[in-house]
């Protein structure tokens, strides 16, 4: 998303997306980027079109772009006074023990610099039996060596996208399943790699490592911004192994709810006093339009919010168990895999 379909950079692009990451350090956030782009830089002063398939041209392209990519990372940040690092990295430096302590400490001294690392793979040297293959995976392997709480990928795609079911962005994935992996597709740009497929090969990569994933459009200027606000579009991926306080902030402060559901007396009871999970038997009702794995709102019966949590069920899917019994449920709609509506581990109380 760096660089055009022309192979030229985009400059108010990567403006803009400094002018956020200085805003989040102003919050104490610590940024660490992984830059694509060196390849179609060089493209395009090489006059190529169409991205090469010779591993030495790779390499001279790699070579021609890197100084490139990172002379205009360094200019977007220059008027706030923060200075960028580059690191060219190959496969073996992640994996390999002694390097990837190294890198780590690197790295930490950097962001305690208040230095802005800027990563790349070192596609200049790189053979096919070292390289990470894309800058999705390596942008979750350095994730993962950082001990990030959440990777942001940005690309052409808003989202991961519904093909074969609603059309719609996946707003909250908790599992990446086979389905999930379906759904993801390759790359028609002439100078990018990977896709889809690998940004969800990347999250599964991270989300071992306790990493939260987040996949949306680079292409709107607010996007970082809008992420730490909880109104960002595009797909989160909740790791399961963070601890569950730090899972709980993600899901009550990182999504903006799809929908709304209404719980009676008995339920909001078990769900404030019992911390129990919230069930269909206690919903009156459910407002909005949304899909199974959104996050919705709970309200009492006085209107007041009390949690947020994510749907087991979509809204059509609700229309058929509201007020029903877990054996209800059971009897009447085996296929169901959740006998919750949203389970008390995704849930986080609001009042």
């Amino acid at each position: 998303m760096l660089t055009s379909s022309e192979a030229q950079l985009e400059p108010k692009q990567i403006a803009a997306l400094c002018e956020e990451i200085v805003q989040l350090k102003k919050q104490d956030i610590e940024v660490i980027i992984v830059s694509s782009g060196a390849i179609g830089l060089g493209m395009g002063k090489l006059d190529l079109t169409k991205r090469p398939t010779r591993t030495s041209t790779l390499q001279s392209c790699a070579a021609i772009g890197q100084s490139l990519l990172i002379d205009t990372w360094q200019a977007g940040f220059e008027p706030f006074g923060i200075t960028v690092a580059q690191l060219l990295l190959t496969d073996e430096d992640v994996r390999a023990r002694k390097r990837h302590i190294g890198i780590k400490n690197l790295i930490d001294e950097l962001l305690s610099m208040g230095v802005v690392p800027i990563i790349n793979e070192n596609d200049s040297v790189i053979t096919e039996e070292i390289q990470f293959g894309n800058n999705d995976i390596l942008s979750a392997l350095v994730a993962s060596l950082a001990k990030a709480e959440l990777l942001a990928i940005l690309s052409t795609a808003p989202g991961l996208i519904d093909m074969k079911g609603s059309g719609e962005i996946i707003p909250i994935i908790e599992a990446i399943t086979p389905d999930i992996e379906a759904m993801a597709g390759g790359t028609t740009s002439a100078t990018a790699v990977g896709g889809m497929i690998s940004k969800v090969q990347a999250a599964k990569v991270a989300l071992r490592s306790g990493t939260n994933v987040f996949i949306g459009s680079g292409f709107k200027a607010s996007i970082l911004s809008e992420l730490f606000h909880g109104s960002a579009t595009g797909t989160f991926f909740l790791s399961k192994r963070l601890p569950m306080r730090s899972r709980k902030r993600w899901i009550a402060f990182f999504q903006k709810p799809q929908g709304k559901l209404y719980a009676d007396a008995g339920a909001t009871i078990a769900l404030i006093e019992n911390g129990r999970s919230l069930l269909a038997k206690g919903i009156t009702k459910a407002e909005g339009s949304f899909e199974r794995g959104a996050l919705v709102e709970v309200i009492n019966q006085n209107g007041f919010s009390i949690a947020r949590g994510i749907s087991h069920y979509s809204s059509e899917q609700l229309k058929d168990v509201i007020g029903l019994s877990s054996a209800q449920i059971k009897e009447r709609f085996p296929e169901h895999k959740h006998i919750e509506v949203i389970h008390r581990d995704s849930l986080v109380l609001t009042a």
